[in-house]
């Protein structure tokens, strides 16, 4: 400690006067006493002999433990942590000194004039953060985390600190007919200082490079190597009409959910129409079918789509990232050819270590290859990398789940739900949470705020049953049995649950059948704990063919 600070906040928080006070009255309390006439001087007591020196004793005691409190007091204040209302309520997502060479890209300010052309300053802000991926020493802030910053005026300190970075990329764009203006700004997130600015008028052509330009720059200045930069310009569209349809369609494809997805394809569609060889387009189309077809129980006609253009993607651009996580993502959720699946996602992030998307698919598939501690460190990095995003930590928590460490999913969990409380199946990990603790009540009532209908058929069952509500429990699970969308695996959990085996083999059957995506849970789920001895299980594991795990 700094002995001059600590002197100066001393003298600050009036200590000095507090304890000249209590030297007051120490002072006073050893030169009187209370006698039956009143309060005399202690001099002029006349006591039984030894009765005076045991009197002071007391009171020297009492001076000097009241001395040795009061220091303990205000050392404590002032060494202990200083933690505001504000803080207390929102902690710093990162614990810990932030590393140096670390950032986030904020979205660039559409200066444009038009509503209209948000797309391109937000398509740009998310090419930025690609672009900077490739930096291997580099930690990149995802999108759906920088973007939380978007509408919002806060301190640089402060949005450093929410997402664990020392440096904030901004700026502002500016697009009229074929040219754009690109301002951008590096600054040092601790105190807000500007590390330096650069200015990039240039024709919409010329777009690429300038990304390239400012990735390199912010290497430049963070001390860090770029890499991969003649990779990404070789999946770089041929015109601007090209990568102007990709923009729009990439920024319906963030909007995640189904209509949005399908607006996605439309634009996709025309930005491979312009450019056949537009890796990237063919990477995020193929994301946008396999979405598609499990939303929507149309596996068998959307899925073959998906594989063709993710197959393309990495033909075309075989150092190409977003290629390779897309066709790893094909084949391990739709195909489950795990191996496969699981070499393309690392191949994804070998190529691009910070990339959100390739660190978020690699951590939800792990897990089902019942690498749970695996599992967890990959889910853990793709939270750092991505700290307001609700999927990874929606993933989190269910990895956490299978693990059994109940208060830290259940944590995690209520942050997906604090993130996007909206979200399909956001309250189904406390749900089973709060039934693995025992806690009925706040299952049932966890259960009933999912804002997904099919979803919360499904936790109502489990947490009725748990209830011992049987009545309720019943309803709930014919309500879900009757208007079934896809969630025959769920279905089946539920009968496994009430100890109902016949039936519960009966749907994990069909749900087979229909290659429900539910069913890559089966070797690790905790609700099927109770079919796991029965030689129909291990028939169904052998059919699913996941790899031996070491």
């Amino acid at each position: 400690m700094n002995q001059r600070n600590f002197f100066a906040e001393l003298k600050r928080r009036n200590v000095y006067k507090v304890a000249v006070a209590y030297a007051i009255v120490g002072w006073l309390l050893i030169q009187i006493e209370l006698t039956p006439e009143g309060i005399k001087r202690t001099e002029d007591v006349h006591l039984p002999s030894g009765s005076s020196s045991k009197n002071r004793t007391w009171i020297y005691v009492a001076v000097i433990g009241a001395a040795i409190s009061v220091g303990l007091f205000f050392i404590g204040r002032y060494t202990a942590p200083r933690t505001s209302a504000a803080e207390r309520e929102h902690p710093p997502a990162v614990a810990g000194p932030l590393p140096q060479k670390s950032i986030a890209v904020l979205p660039l300010l559409n200066e444009s004039g038009d509503p209209k052309d948000e797309y391109f300053s937000d398509g740009l802000s998310e090419e930025l953060i690609a672009a900077l991926a490739q930096i291997r020493e580099l930690k990149v802030i995802g999108r759906s985390s920088s973007f939380r910053f978007k509408e919002r005026k806060e301190e640089p300190k402060t949005i450093g600190e929410k997402l664990g970075v020392a440096t904030l990329l901004e700026g502002t764009v500016r697009k009229q007919g074929d040219r754009v203006r690109i301002v951008a700004e590096l600054i040092n997130a601790a105190d807000g200082i500007e590390l330096w600015t650069r200015t990039f008028d240039r024709e919409l052509k010329d777009i690429f490079a300038v990304q390239q330009e400012i990735a390199a720059a912010v290497a430049s200045s963070l001390k860090a190597t770029l890499l991969g930069a003649d990779q990404r310009s070789a999946a770089n569209p041929k015109t601007a009409e090209a990568h102007n349809a990709y923009l729009q369609g990439h920024y319906y494809f963030q909007r995640r959910n189904l209509e949005d997805y399908r607006k996605a394809v439309g634009h996709y569609d025309e930005a491979i129409r312009l450019d056949p060889e537009y890796a990237l387009a063919y990477a995020e189309r193929s994301e946008a079918w396999t979405l598609i077809g499990d939303l929507t129980g149309e596996g068998k006609t959307a899925w073959p789509k998906a594989r063709t253009d993710a197959e393309k993607a990495v033909a075309i651009a075989p150092a190409l990232a977003e290629a390779h996580a897309a066709l790893g993502w094909v084949r391990f959720f739709t195909e489950w050819r795990f191996a496969e699946g699981l070499s393309e996602l690392k191949r994804a992030k070998e190529l691009a270590p910070a990339n959100p998307t390739a660190n978020d698919l690699l951590a939800r598939v792990i897990v089902y290859l019942g690498r749970l501690d695996e599992a967890e460190k990959q889910g853990r990095q793709a939270v750092e990398l991505d700290p307001l995003a609700s999927a990874p930590q929606n993933n989190l928590a269910r990895i956490l789940w299978y693990q059994g460490k109940l208060d830290e999913a259940d944590a995690a969990a209520r942050k997906t739900a604090e993130l996007q409380p909206n979200s399909a199946s956001s309250r189904r990990w406390q749900v089973l949470v709060a039934i693995q603790r025992g806690d009925k009540e706040t299952a049932l009532r966890e259960a009933q705020l999912e804002p997904d209908e099919s979803y919360r058929r499904f936790e109502l069952a489990v947490a009725q049953f748990a209830r011992g509500d049987r009545t309720a429990a019943d309803a709930a699970l014919a309500d879900l049995i009757a208007n079934d969308r896809g969630l025959d695996y769920q279905i089946a959990q539920v009968y496994a649950v009430r100890g109902e085996k016949e039936k519960a083999f009966e749907w994990l059957q069909i749900a087979m059948d229909n290659h429900d995506t539910g069913m890559l849970g089966l070797l690790v789920d905790p609700l099927l704990t109770s079919l796991r001895d029965d030689p129909r299980y291990k028939n169904l594991l052998a059919k699913m063919a996941f790899p031996a795990t070491s």
